[in-house]
């Protein structure tokens, strides 16, 4: 009888990444590494991306910080942090009302990560910026005050920002050095993509000069599919410095975790997807480890 199943597959690959995660040692930065997490596009695996790989990152020895840029409050939701209307959230730190260390709370996912929430009240930060001092650097100047005023030092802050470029989207690329696109394995995976590289070269040339698009993660990646093999090979192609070896399988567990107030690691750490944000977040660590200048983009011609 031929083991050559979809079961049998899951069961084999489960078992190589559990080997390779449970040999390996993942390094950590010397200083912070500041993402954002960002695709213009929606329904790609953004929110999730950025709070399994923080859970993910925590888990592998890391302190990570969160901030949840995105009115919608769904990396709030997926940590287990409170994001009520009258909680003190990020909305609060960049209109000047609240400081960054009076609403960090700890995430219920794992004790080496935190969370900065998101409210309601943030869908109307952008029109109150408008006529705010230093409009564009709110955040930035936020964030640097607290990792100073730190004595326990993070490791990683990423950023997760509305699918839209508006003030709080030019808030994030500004106060991170690194920007990191989730990009899922269906058709027309990267459309609007040249628009989302030419936004990050505009805010690197007139904003922020440290900002680089270091990652690329193939999300929602079906193995019995020529589709995501054929996606994952066009994204390769233009970006072979950027994209990760680690792709995200598609998988039921992961979608279902944030309805359940967690990250697929406290949901099933067990499944595929999960050990799949382990490896790349291992990936993600090691291959900046010996320097920390994420690698610049070259824009492709064509896309």
């Amino acid at each position: 009888m031929s083991l050559d199943t979809p079961l049998a597959n899951e069961i084999a690959e489960k078992l190589r990444r559990k080997r390779y995660l449970a040999k390996v040692a993942t390094p950590l930065p010397d200083q912070v590494r500041v993402f954002t997490v960002s695709n213009q596009k929606g329904g790609v695996g953004k929110t999730t991306s950025a709070v399994n790989l923080a859970g993910a990152l925590a888990r592998r020895g890391a302190r990570v910080l969160v901030i949840d840029l995105d009115p919608q409050g769904n990396a709030s939701t997926a940590l287990g942090v409170a994001h009520m209307p009258d909680t003190s959230s990020i909305y609060e730190v960049l209109i000047g009302d609240a400081e960054m260390s009076d609403v960090v709370q700890p995430s219920t996912d794992h004790e080496n990560l935190l969370c900065v929430p998101s409210t309601i009240h943030l869908a109307g930060a952008e029109i109150e910026l408008v006529g705010l001092e230093q409009r564009e650097y709110r955040l930035a100047n936020a964030l640097h005050t607290y990792l100073t005023e730190q004595t326990d030092p993070f490791h990683y802050v990423i950023i997760d920002c509305p699918p839209s470029l508006g003030l709080l989207t030019i808030n994030a690329f500004v106060a991170a050095t690194e920007v990191l696109i989730p990009i899922q394995c269906e058709y027309y995976a990267l459309e609007g993509l040249s628009q989302l590289i030419n936004n990050i070269q505009l805010i690197k040339s007139h904003l922020n000069p440290r900002l680089e698009l270091s990652t690329i993660l193939l999300t929602m990646y079906a193995t019995r599919t020529n589709l995501s093999a054929e996606v994952a090979a066009e994204v390769r192609e233009h970006f072979p410095k950027q994209t990760l070896h680690t792709v995200i399988p598609r998988s039921v567990r992961v979608a279902e975790a944030p309805s359940f107030s967690q990250t697929v690691h406290n949901y099933d750490g067990n499944n595929i997807g999960a050990l799949a944000y382990l490896e790349a977040a291992h990936e993600i660590a090691e291959r900046f480890a010996e320097s920390s200048e994420p690698t610049p983009v070259e824009e492709k011609e064509g896309h």
